[in-house]
C-alpha cells in the first residue's frame, strides 16, 4: 500500500476545491442505496455518468485545480457498506499532485470509528474527514463522539460536516428518515469550542441555518466555510457579506462535484456580489493555507 504524500504545486492551480465525492469505486459499489442515489439525481437535476477517482483527477488536472475527494460511511445508518477510504487514499497517492484525500469514518460504531480514523491518517496519508450527520445519523454535538474528535485532532488533520439542507433522501417517503435537524451548524458549536485545535469546516451554505453558521464561524476561529453544493446565485446575502469581509481568510470554494461541477460554480459566481479582491483566497489561498500545501 503507498502511503498519500502530497505533490501539488499550489502556485500553479487556478483553485482547490475542497468538496468532491467519490461515488462509485474501481468495482461499481456506489456510495449510497440506489434509491437515494435516484433522488440525489433528481433533486440535483444531475443524471449524468459518476466518474471513478482517476477519471475525477483527470477532471481536474484538465482545469488546473486540485481536489479534496472522499466519501460518505453511513454503514450502520443506511445499512450499505461505504466505499473504502484506503482505496481513496491509495487513488489520491497515485493522483497525488491533483488530489488531496479526505477518510470518513461512520461515528456509529464508537472505538472502532476512533481506530479506523487512526490508522487512515497514520497508514494511508488522509488529510481530513468527511462527516454528514443526517446521512450517518448521528448529533455531532453528543460527547460520545468526543474521543473521535480527540483522534482527529491529535492527528492534526481536518474535521469537514455537512450542514444544512440535504438533496439526499429529498422526494423519498419520509425522506429515508433522515433528520435534517442533525445538520444545523450550531451542533458544531461545542465541538469548536471544546476542540480548539480541530480545524472543522461546516460545508455548504447552510440553509435554513446561513446565521447559525454565520455566528459559529465569527466566534470560534478554528472553524471554515466552504461554498460547495449550492450555485453562488442561489448564495444568501449575508454569506456574500461575510465571505467579503470578516470571514474573507476562512471561506474555501468547493463544488459538490459531480453533483454541481466547478465550471458551473465559477461561472455563476461571475453574477455575484463576490469581490474581486477576496476571490484568490477563496478560489485557493485559504484552502492551500488550511490543508499545509501553502508554498
Amino acid at each position: 500500500m503507498t502511503r498519500y504524500e502530497p505533490a501539488i504545486d499550489v502556485d500553479s492551480l487556478t483553485a482547490i476545491d475542497v468538496h468532491v465525492h467519490v461515488e462509485i469505486d474501481a468495482h461499481g459499489h456506489t456510495s449510497l442505496p440506489p434509491a437515494l442515489v435516484e433522488a440525489a439525481s433528481k433533486y440535483f437535476s444531475a443524471e449524468g455518468p459518476r466518474p471513478d477517482l482517476d477519471s475525477i483527477a483527470a477532471y481536474y488536472r484538465e482545469r488546473k485545480m486540485a481536489a479534496v475527494v472522499f466519501t460518505v460511511d453511513a454503514t450502520t445508518r443506511l445499512g450499505h457498506p461505504a466505499i473504502s477510504s484506503t482505496d481513496i487514499a491509495e487513488g489520491a497517492a497515485r493522483n497525488n499532485d491533483v488530489l488531496v484525500p479526505f477518510g470518513s469514518v461512520d461515528p456509529l460504531q464508537g472505538a472502532a470509528a476512533v481506530d479506523a480514523a487512526r490508522r487512515l491518517v497514520e497508514e494511508s496519508g488522509v488529510q481530513g474527514f468527511k462527516f454528514h450527520p443526517t446521512v450517518q445519523g448521528f448529533d455531532p454535538s453528543d460527547e460520545q463522539h468526543y474521543p473521535l474528535y480527540a483522534e482527529i485532532e491529535r492527528l492534526g488533520a481536518v474535521a469537514l460536516f455537512h450542514t444544512g439542507q440535504t438533496g439526499i433522501g429529498a422526494g423519498v417517503p419520509g425522506g429515508y428518515g433522515l433528520r435534517l435537524g442533525l445538520s444545523n451548524p450550531i451542533l458544531l458549536d461545542p465541538v469548536a469550542a471544546d476542540f480548539p485545535e480541530l480545524q472543522l469546516i461546516m460545508a455548504h451554505p447552510s440553509v435554513p441555518w446561513q446565521d447559525e453558521a454565520l455566528s459559529v464561524a465569527t466566534h470560534k476561529h478554528n472553524t471554515w466555510i466552504d461554498l460547495s453544493g449550492w450555485s453562488p446565485k442561489y448564495f444568501p446575502a449575508e454569506l456574500v457579506r461575510y465571505a467579503n469581509s470578516v470571514l474573507k481568510n476562512r471561506v474555501l470554494f468547493g463544488s459538490d462535484f459531480p453533483l454541481l461541477t466547478p465550471d458551473r460554480w465559477i461561472r455563476d459566481a461571475e453574477t455575484t456580489a463576490l469581490k474581486p479582491e477576496v476571490m484568490p483566497g477563496i478560489m485557493r489561498d485559504n484552502a492551500a493555507r488550511l490543508l499545509g500545501l501553502a508554498s
